[in-house]
């Protein structure tokens, strides 16, 4: 029996999966920070000129190399930070595959894709529907892909020290690299999608990942 998928767009969400949204949003978001941070404001090359000023007028006088040593500490830091917040994330990965697995039948990810897949729209409106479903789920999937690459490629960098991982360390450090733009467009795009259906045809879109109801 054929089931309106408009309102699955406001489908209900379990605490488990809310609470590690909701985490998961704050820990990745302070990662993306540690990284922007530490490729601009803390970024060693464009500190050194400030610590030989800012000693210099102190009455002292230091070297380049002396003053690179200082602003590289706060830049290495803040990457240390964001190496631990991937642990983090790691973890996190971890425990969205369990709190999948312990997911009721109709609540877990691929149920709903196989559901909506298996859906016959009555009318064109239904079918639209349907289809922006789809996308909206193969987007979790890419977006999940994604950070699931990026752990693999951020650890092996965590560990370089390892022999086996010294060799792969440049081709690696770019794909982590390239990665992270992928990242940086599904947070872009979610968020105005999310934002416009919640102030369009879904209102409560937002809420329900809050309190876990759904409208309607």
């Amino acid at each position: 029996m054929n089931t309106d998928i408009t309102l699955d767009l406001n489908e209900r969400h379990s605490l488990g999966i809310r609470i590690w949204h909701w985490t998961f949003f704050i820990v990745l978001t302070a990662s993306l920070i540690t990284v922007g941070l530490a490729s601009t404001v803390f970024r060693t090359r464009n500190n050194i000129d400030l610590v030989q000023s800012q000693l210099r007028q102190k009455g002292v006088v230091v070297s380049p190399d002396q003053a690179r040593a200082v602003a590289h500490e706060f830049n290495d830091k803040l990457w240390g930070l964001h190496t631990w917040l991937g642990y983090i994330l790691c973890f996190f990965l971890v425990a969205r595959l369990i709190i999948e697995i312990a997911q009721p039948g109709e609540e877990k990810l691929r149920s709903r894709i196989r559901a909506a897949l298996t859906f016959r729209p009555a009318n064109p409106q239904q079918q639209g529907e349907q289809q922006h479903y789809l996308l909206v789920k193969r987007g979790y999937l890419v977006f999940y892909t994604a950070i699931l690459l990026m752990a693999c490629t951020g650890l092996i960098l965590a560990f370089e020290d390892v022999p086996l991982f010294q060799q792969w360390r440049a081709p690696v450090k770019s794909l982590h690299a390239f990665v992270q733009y992928i990242i940086y467009g599904y947070i872009i795009l979610h968020l105005a999608g999310v934002i416009r259906a919640d102030l369009g045809r879904h209102p409560g879109l937002v809420s329900g990942m809050i309190h876990g109801k759904k409208r309607g």
